[in-house]
């Protein structure tokens, strides 16, 4: 695959979307083709980065900006209106699309990633009550340490989750690419079916066990309270921020074997490859009143105590570094877009567009010309910060098309 298009140079990420493109497949008869599709998901794309959260935005952002377009590719008819935009966009085949991002981070990004935490997130304004149709649901792995988007896969409802994930995982360990990794999810997906499918794709789970598994949570309770100290390792570590300060001790143990013995009652939960079972106890010092907290995990990996504490703490980076950045910098909860597979389709723009600016380079700033007093220490910078980058996107194609531009390493 040739990953070089007209105006890039060298082997780019945008040349390597636009290659996954060409395999979508396009409904419309070619002699009333207007529009090709790949132009169509460019100036999706494109207006996503550019801080435009809705079809008709981005119409009007390519109009604007349809020189920087053609740069890319010909928009011979230049590009279409919000309403026509938003009509191709709906009859896109989502599996095919979903199908396209996953080969396009593969293609980009081949290296094999450490922890992928595995969550799913609702765009509540997407139902249709008069349809009977529910808001989308959308399960996504999200790799924690580079903060990019794996995958993703629609489900009807979160009781559809546990159906979802096997799906994903299958998809995403196509040609080994979870070799290794350690797959963390949360307690909905404790089972038997889930855990076989993360060790199918050669990884590792870290569930954790709430109220689901009733049994397996007072079994490991009355372990951690009766186990000898000597044979349980420990890390802690002290977190403050949002107006608290939060004491967390990590405890592991792989003395587990208890875990493997034979069945012992109809039902019970039968988790492959067990190596060790996690204990985590929390002091949250709030400004009024302590919170105290005690949660359970089950892993297949060997992990030491800090090792799996680094891990459960990455987990939650899938609701800051992903949900809360569609919710607040896309406004993905706001969105109204119900009708054909236009709300499935523009999830997928969304994650194409934080992929590009999560690995975008710093926005360059002016230098300081005011009359404050120069100090040598540069500005902080605003680690895995979207807003500014899109904002700058917005402003600047120069900017633009070097987050398109990007090479693949």
């Amino acid at each position: 695959m040739d990953l070089s298009m007209p105006g890039l140079g060298g082997k780019s990420r945008l040349g390597a979307l636009l290659a996954h493109f060409s395999v979508i497949e396009d409904s419309r008869p070619p002699h009333r083709v207007a529009y090709p599709l790949a132009e169509v998901l460019l100036l999706a794309v494109c207006g996503t980065i550019a801080d435009c959260d809705g079809y008709d935005h981005a119409a009007a952002w390519g109009e604007a900006h349809l020189a920087f377009l053609r740069r890319f590719l010909p928009y011979h008819h230049g590009v279409p209106t919000g309403r026509w935009l938003t009509i191709l966009m709906n009859r896109i085949n989502p599996r095919q699309f979903l199908a396209c991002f996953t080969d396009w981070v593969r293609a980009c990004w081949p290296d094999r990633p450490e922890l992928v935490a595995i969550d799913g997130k609702t765009a509540r304004r997407s139902h249709d009550l008069g349809a009977g149709q529910p808001a989308l649901h959308l399960v996504s792995a999200f790799a924690t340490t580079s903060g990019l988007v794996l995958g993703q896969e629609a489900v009807a409802d979160k009781s559809n989750e546990l159906a979802a994930i096997p799906v994903l995982l299958e998809r995403l360990a196509e040609a080994g690419g979870f070799e290794g990794a350690i797959v963390t999810i949360d307690a909905i997906a404790c089972n038997g079916d889930v855990a076989r499918a993360v060790r199918a794709a050669g990884a590792d789970y870290l569930l954790a066990i709430k109220a689901n598994q009733p049994t397996l949570r007072r079994e490991i309770e009355i372990f951690f309270a009766d186990a000898p100290q000597a044979s349980l390792e420990r890390a802690g570590d002290i977190d403050k921020g949002h107006g608290r300060i939060e004491q967390r001790t990590v405890t592991v143990a792989r003395e587990v074997e208890w875990l493997r013995g034979d069945r012992r009652f109809p039902g019970e939960l039968r988790l492959p490859d067990v190596a060790a079972v996690i204990k985590v106890a929390s002091r949250a010092e709030l400004k009024d009143r302590c919170r105290f907290e005690t949660r359970y995990c089950i892993t297949s990996a060997k992990l030491v105590a800090q090792a799996a504490a680094n891990a459960l703490r990455s987990h939650w980076r899938i609701e800051n570094q992903l949900h809360w950045v569609l919710d607040v910098v896309f406004k993905d909860d706001q969105s109204r877009l119900r009708k054909g597979h236009g709300a499935k389709t523009m999830a997928a723009v969304r994650h194409f567009a934080i992929n590009h600016l999560r690995q975008a380079e710093e926005p360059a700033r002016p230098p300081h010309t005011g009359s404050r007093r120069k100090t040598s220490k540069p500005p902080a910078r605003r680690k895995n910060s979207i807003k500014l980058p899109r904002k700058c996107a917005a402003w600047d194609t120069q900017y633009l098309g070097t987050i398109l531009n990007a090479k693949i390493r």
